[in-house]
């Protein structure tokens, strides 16, 4: 494995954690440097500007919290107010910061600011021929009926190039080879929630196909055998949440798995999903955690870890050298969260504290 040496000189001397949203500490959680590096993106609570980002050292084992503010201390308010999802393409990192309306650009090796792309509402991120695609809770130009849409943007100037108009609320997207798939939530109006993807094809740039799906779909994550997985968070009453495979040869549903799924990561054959349960009938959470084998489209495993020191699982990842699983931990979404690693037995390696509602995680390869 690739030991990767990160430039983050300024957090030498680093501040003790506190009020100041600038300050950063260390904190060495493991002897093993077989681990991959990464990022973490802090959400934040909405309206505070919390927005933070972390860095994990894995050729060190060293935990690096709160590091933007240091790296760029120039930047007012920081990251900002909300991030909700994070990728790596090429060499720039790239953070969806929603209540901004911005996603921030930055050195992948540094976290150095390096620009930004203006999107309002903006919610998740997927990337193709060197361009940058990014879906919107805003209503689309033109729209009566509140549908969102999915900017398009260079990877470069980092400007928004055009739009297309999809479903309403749309979450996150998949690419399957010049197709993109995008999750209509609804979300907006819970009495009536969307239920379908919407296909873009992206060399055209325009609406397809809309495939009816279910009510309220969140995750959209492409496997190995031309099949995207997607998540229906149900309607929380009478419909609990699910998960479906489109065969994006024929963009058909095949197949439904009876399981929760609030997240899932799918690495190699293995889709590793965790579910965090609302109901409004009980008024409590159910959460559980399970692995469907992508290749036969099966449920191997019905708990992967067994941890009761979770709260409220929230983000996950699988590292793509030791299969370790990294879950977080957002407690009552208020107070600082929690980052777990376990090994891909599902025993625990280490913990650490990380920012508030810590989410999305982001390899460094």
């Amino acid at each position: 494995m690739r030991k990767w040496i990160f430039v983050l000189l300024v957090i030498s001397a680093c501040r003790k954690s506190g009020s100041d949203n600038s300050s950063s500490q260390v904190t060495h959680v493991t002897d093993n440097t077989n681990q991959t590096s990464f990022y973490l993106l802090n959400e934040g609570n909405m309206g505070l500007n919390q927005t933070s980002l972390d860095y994990f050292n894995g050729g060190k084992g060293d935990y690096h919290l709160n590091i933007y503010g240091e790296i760029n201390p120039t930047i007012v308010k920081e990251l900002g107010d909300v991030g909700n999802d994070m990728k790596i393409y090429g060499n720039k990192l790239y953070a969806v910061i929603t209540g901004s309306d911005r996603v921030e650009v930055m050195d992948k090796h540094t976290a150095k600011h390096l620009g930004e792309i203006s999107v309002r509402s903006g919610r998740y991120l997927s990337f193709y021929n060197g361009k940058a695609y990014i879906s919107s809770f805003a209503a689309a130009s033109g729209s009566t009926d509140g549908s969102g849409f999915v900017a398009e943007a260079d990877t470069s100037t980092f400007q928004v190039l055009r739009t297309v108009t999809v479903g309403r609320q749309p979450e996150e997207m998949a690419i399957a080879g010049s197709k993109m798939y995008v999750a209509n939530s609804g979300g907006y109006t819970t009495s009536n929630y969307d239920h379908t993807l919407s296909v873009i094809d992206l060399n055209t740039f325009t609406v397809s196909k809309t495939i009816d799906v279910a009510v309220n779909l969140h995750h959209v994550k492409a496997d190995g055998y031309g099949n995207i997985y997607v998540s229906s968070r149900g309607n929380y009453t009478n419909r609990p949440s699910k998960l479906y495979i489109v065969n994006t040869n024929t963009d058909a549903v095949t197949d439904s798995l009876n399981l929760g799924v609030s997240n899932l990561a799918i690495q190699g054959d293995s889709a590793y999903i965790m579910s965090v349960e609302w109901s409004n009938n009980t008024g409590s959470n159910t959460i559980s955690y399970g692995i469907v084998n992508v290749k036969t489209k099966s449920i191997v495993s019905n708990g992967f870890i067994q941890n009761q020191a979770i709260t409220t699982p929230y983000g996950i990842a699988v590292d793509p050298v030791t299969r370790d699983i990294l879950i977080t931990d957002v407690k009552d979404y208020l107070l600082p969260g929690t980052l777990y690693c376990f090994d891909k037995t599902g025993a625990k390696k280490w913990s650490v504290t990380t920012g508030n509602i810590p989410s999305q995680i982001t390899f460094i390869q």
